[in-house]
């Protein structure tokens, strides 16, 4: 049976097409992969590129376009409202069919020591893959960002998993890892007070006595005058975006503010829509295998 794997890989580049065309054009020439979406964010300087197909296949496209992305984008010049320490900033694998979580950081594992020979970019394993407790979550990997990495890198608790104790010169650092599928959910607000995006963030996110599986910053979004309060939902079944959604909305309406809408960046299971379905048309015994195209995809 033909194994299928996820991979996520987030770039920090959202502002020059041209560049981002080339990034993305390794995966986009594959015919055995399945480009899913190319979604650059001139605001965050960040472009989210989703792929599916099998591991053989994922692994060349995506060595292939990191070095790409560190030939094109100067970390030392880059600046966006998205935290971020290196030109290709996050790798994530994740399983989608007849793969295993334990392949898919073994995949990882292939791809950060690629990324270190080929083009001496230093990596750290994060999530499933971690070789340390400090290492699992990939906001604390990345603290300090880019500008920082010179330093942390040189502390014993932050040697990288490949390669040398300094960051490279112009694509900083990378960090490369199995993990179980997250949601990407960005919620606007109708503000420009950013400090109201950042109360809301500490009140849903779980390292701030939030949500446990919610991880939320504030972003200002300064081409279309608003804010954001952007997050990752790491567990949708025990956290589903509509929880989320109200909260945001219950807490916004303390400042005065209410909420314009949200996206969600790459792909997302089709379970975590359907319940949120389920909640606001207060449908009773509502199932995903009641969704037509579900059926014809089985």
């Amino acid at each position: 049976m033909k194994k299928l794997v996820q991979c996520v890989p987030n770039y920090s580049e959202g502002k020059d097409l041209e560049k981002i065309e080339k990034i993305a054009a390794p995966f986009k020439k594959n015919k055995k992969i399945k480009f899913m979406g190319c979604e650059p964010d001139a605001d965050y300087n960040r472009t989210v590129i989703t792929v599916i197909g099998e591991p053989k296949d994922v692994i060349e496209a995506v060595v292939e376009s990191v070095g790409v992305a560190t030939e094109l984008i100067d970390m030392n010049v880059q600046k966006g409202e998205h935290l971020r320490m290196g030109a290709t900033d996050v790798i994530p694998f994740i399983p989608i069919k007849n793969i295993t979580m334990e392949e898919c950081v073994e995949i990882s594992k292939v791809v950060g020591e690629k990324i270190w020979n080929q083009f001496k970019v230093p990596v750290f394993l994060y999530e499933e893959s971690a070789t340390a407790p400090n290492r699992v979550s990939l906001p604390t990997i990345r603290k300090g960002e880019f500008e920082g990495m010179e330093q942390k890198l040189k502390l014993d608790e932050w040697k990288p998993d490949f390669g040398e104790r300094a960051p490279h010169s112009t694509a900083g650092v990378t960090a490369v890892g199995g993990r179980m599928p997250l949601i990407a959910f960005n919620i606007n607000l109708d503000t420009t007070d950013i400090n109201i995006a950042k109360e809301i963030s500490k009140a849903i996110r779980f390292s701030s006595g939030g949500f446990r599986f919610i991880q939320a910053g504030p972003a200002e979004m300064k081409e279309k005058g608003i804010v954001q309060v952007t997050m990752n939902i790491k567990d949708y079944k025990k956290n589903p975006i509509y929880r989320v959604f109200e909260t945001v909305k219950m807490e916004a309406r303390r400042y005065g503010v209410n909420v314009l809408g949200s996206e969600i960046i790459g792909a997302v299971p089709m379970e975590a829509l359907s319940d949120s379905i389920e909640y606001y048309l207060g449908l009773d015994g509502f199932k995903i295998d009641k969704i037509i195209e579900n059926e014809l995809l089985k």
